[in-house]
């Protein structure tokens, strides 16, 4: 099984993955590689709003594109705001 780094198209933050998992993310997201946070963010728009998964993906895009940081910071933010949505509604 070879590896591969491979780049979120949203945030950035590059991860090692096989090509078989990079090719399953891909099929998710109309052909764009999201890190497991991005993915969750989308998945999560997508059931919120009643969106379909284009318009999620585009509007997460748009937002992470608009606000560039660090991608270590940019996880722990999103860990902190993911930890305390399923915090509220437990």
């Amino acid at each position: 099984m070879e590896i591969e780094v491979v780049k979120c198209e949203c945030c950035g933050l590059k991860e090692e993955c096989t090509e078989e998992y990079i090719n399953e993310v891909k099929a998710k997201f109309e052909g764009k590689w999201l890190c497991g946070l991005c993915s969750e963010a989308v998945r999560d728009e997508v059931k919120k709003q009643s969106a379909i998964l284009d318009e999620a993906l585009k509007a997460h895009i748009s937002f992470r594109r608009k606000h560039k940081a660090n991608p270590a910071v940019l996880v722990a933010d999103a860990m902190r705001q993911m930890l305390r949505r399923r915090t509220l509604h437990h």
